[in-house]
């Protein structure tokens, strides 16, 4: 198995879907089920804010770790509704997701702003999880590639990367987020393959863990994870329900 660590990984996004209530007893749930799947999964989950720092208990001494959705790019100041990621980080959370499709595209986030995320999440002591990827319009156009290279090359200008630090980054299509739209496999590690040749040029030295996201399910996460550049998921809403979680667990094993 080529997969970093020896490993394949399992990133649980739990978006808006579940309250404080719903997140602690999905949590504790998997929390039971860990030893089945630790010495093969490297899993994280991504509470709610409000939920985080619950979760994070739950997972006190486990392996499955906790993650933050969103973080802003200020560590303290009049910013309502923000969080940023030396609060994250004081709540239990190990990882950051920025650049989330749905973030660059219902709440504009623009390349510059997930660039500012990127060294706040780093500077925080956490371990962000680009994501990158493009609309419909943009792949019918023919600009993937271009789409990708513009938003790597953005999120690592001037930034230097630690040697210690992982290095993650999702290619999650915004066409394929929560549609039941799924990218092809064989395109889907096409892309993986073109991020690793530019992550090697943008973060020398490092060895990169490269994720697909989009309307993953029980079903169809094995033909991805078989590909050779493919380490791991980014799943949403499959995430969400114990039953489909295990499902996805149990076909990665």
């Amino acid at each position: 198995m080529s997969k970093f660590e020896d490993k394949y990984y399992l990133f649980a996004n739990w978006k808006m879907y579940l309250d404080l209530a719903e997140s602690v007893n999905l949590a504790t749930a998997l929390k039971k089920e860990e030893a089945g799947f630790a010495d093969k999964v490297k899993m994280v989950l991504f509470p709610s804010a409000l939920a985080m720092n619950e979760v994070a208990k739950v997972m006190r001494g486990a392996v499955t770790a906790v993650g933050a959705q969103n973080v802003h790019w200020v560590d303290k100041g009049g910013y309502t509704g923000e969080v940023s990621a030396p609060m994250c980080a004081a709540a239990g959370s190990q990882y950051a997701l920025v650049g989330h499709s749905e973030r660059r595209h219902l709440f504009h986030e623009t390349n510059h702003e997930v660039r500012q995320k990127m060294q706040a999440i780093l500077e925080a002591g956490l371990t962000p999880v680009l994501c990158v990827g493009e609309t419909k319009e943009e792949r019918v156009a023919g600009k993937t590639d271009e789409v990708i290279e513009t938003q790597l090359r953005s999120a690592f200008h001037e930034l230097s990367w630690p040697a210690e630090k992982g290095l993650i980054v999702a290619y999650e299509p915004v066409w394929a987020i929560g549609t039941g739209e799924a990218c092809d496999p064989n395109e889907a590690e096409r892309l993986h393959a073109l991020m690793k040749k530019m992550l090697n040029e943008l973060a020398p030295g490092t060895l990169p863990i490269l994720l697909y996201g989009g309307s993953v399910r029980p079903e169809n996460v094995f033909d991805y994870l078989k590909q050779p550049d493919i380490n791991g998921v980014l799943v949403g809403g499959a995430a969400t329900k114990l039953e489909s979680f295990m499902s996805i667990l149990s076909n990665i094993k």
